[in-house]
Formats: structure tokens, C-alpha cells, sequence
């Protein structure tokens, strides 16, 4: 097993390549499907149709934004967990997803990287479900970690024989200080998460925007009790400052 870290468009992306075929631990961005084309056909000289499967971790634009258009050119099955497909449905699920793609191009053009479509359809139609603890089909290695907090949907992947497992979203960096991520969605769901990480037997750890991490460096007792207590999403802060501005406007009079 040999895992290939790709420069993503605002992310790290990870292809697994075994003698089964390949495997993308996730669906990375629209704007990141040429790049993982090139690199399995050019670098690695092997057919697209050696990809076999496409984990979404979960439904952001550099982690779901990819994986439909990559399956049409490759053949691969797309796999996610039972509640990812609905995670923008709906108009307030739009809405977010319209959000979710601005931020992207923000991040894109904080990094210098140029603007890119990033467009994709908000409602995934993935080939196979996955749930907790099952292995991946085909790669009976790897194993499915259901992680949420980020989300309700994140999952993580753990390499059992090697003990490395990719988080995606799960830690974050900012000024050099490992993070929850933004958005977080369910707060008491994501410190279990950590829990159950900090728990683990898993060595070292993969994510989208941090470089891999042994276990012993990283203090997660501090990362929970430093975590929001409460829902940090653009719903919570658009209404967060709508009530500042009020309060703000009812003290002025």
C-alpha cells in the first residue's frame, strides 16, 4: 500500500494505490479533477479504470466537489455515508451550499491560487453507503470511522495494518495550533470524536489541510476543552450578529 499526496486546489489530496487498484480517500474539489486524472494516467502511468472507489468524507466543495465528475471519467463507484446525500437538500440546504462555495474561493484566492469553477450538484447520489467500523469494498485494509461534529455525516479512514488513518476536517491548523474546524456543527458529537480518536490505536494522522501527525504530537485533551460549547456555523453567526446589532441599536435609544 502506498498512499500519493496530491496538491489539492485549497486541500491535500490522498491516493491510495494497492494491488487491487486505486482508491481516493476523498472526492476533493471540482477544480481538482484534471489534476487527479493527470496524475494516475502521467505519473503513475496506469489506466483511469484503475480507480475503483471515491470516499466522500463529507459533502464541503474540497471534499464532494470532485467525486461525481471523476466517477464519469473513470468508472469508479463513489461511496459516502447514508446521510450525506441530503446535506444541502432543501432551499436552506442551497443556500449553505451556495455559501459553502464562496468560502472556498476565498480560501482559493487567500492562497493565490486563481479562481476555478467549483460548482457541483448539492444533492450526491453515492453508489455505496458506508457505516461505522465496516471495511471499504475492495480494500478490505481499510476500515470506516464514523466521525462527525464538523458535520453529521464526516467520516474518517483508517489503514489497519499501518495504524494511519485520514480525518479530513476533523483538525485544522491556524497559526500553527491544531483547531476545530469551521464550520462546527455538533459540538458535544465532535469532542466524542476526539475521544474516540484520542483512544485509538491509530498512529498517525492524515488531514485535508494539515501535514500527516503522529498521535503523541498531538494534545487533544487541550483541542475539547478549548471547542466551542456551541454550534459555530453561518446560520449561528448570521444570527449571532443580527441580535449585536439589535442589542447594539436598543442600548443606542
Amino acid at each position: 500500500m502506498k498512499i500519493h499526496t496530491l496538491s489539492g486546489y485549497i486541500q491535500q489530496i490522498y491516493l491510495v494505490e494497492e494491488e487491487a487498484g486505486l482508491l481516493l480517500l476523498d472526492g476533493c474539489s471540482r477544480a481538482d479533477v484534471d489534476n487527479v486524472c493527470r496524475y494516475i494516467t502521467q505519473t503513475l502511468g496506469r489506466p483511469l479504470g484503475d480507480l475503483k472507489l471515491i470516499v466522500v468524507t463529507h459533502m464541503h466543495p474540497d471534499h464532494a466537489g470532485g467525486a461525481m465528475r471523476l466517477r464519469a471519467r473513470t468508472g469508479a463507484q463513489v461511496a459516502a455515508h447514508p446521510k450525506a446525500g441530503q446535506w444541502y437538500a432543501g432551499f436552506a440546504g442551497r443556500v449553505a451550499h451556495s455559501i459553502d462555495l464562496f468560502l472556498t474561493l476565498w480560501v482559493a484566492s487567500r492562497i493565490g491560487k486563481p479562481r476555478l469553477s467549483v460548482w457541483y450538484h448539492p444533492i450526491l447520489m453515492a453508489d455505496i453507503i458506508l457505516h461505522d467500523e465496516q471495511t471499504l469494498p475492495g480494500f478490505a485494509n481499510w476500515q470506516v470511522l464514523y466521525t462527525p461534529g464538523h458535520t453529521d455525516h464526516d467520516l474518517s479512514l483508517l489503514h489497519t495494518p499501518t495504524r494511519q488513518a485520514y480525518i479530513a476536517d476533523v483538525l485544522v491548523q491556524v497559526k500553527g495550533q491544531l483547531v476545530p474546524p469551521y464550520p462546527l456543527c455538533h459540538p458535544n458529537q465532535y469532542r466524542e470524536t476526539l475521544k474516540k480518536l484520542a483512544q485509538s490505536q491509530i498512529d498517525t494522522f492524515f488531514c485535508a489541510h494539515v501535514a500527516p501527525t503522529k498521535k503523541a504530537d498531538i494534545d487533544f485533551e487541550h483541542v475539547i476543552d478549548n471547542a466551542p460549547r456551541k454550534p459555530k456555523n453561518h446560520w449561528h453567526s448570521s444570527k449571532n450578529r443580527i441580535k449585536k446589532k439589535l442589542f447594539g441599536l436598543t442600548k443606542e435609544h
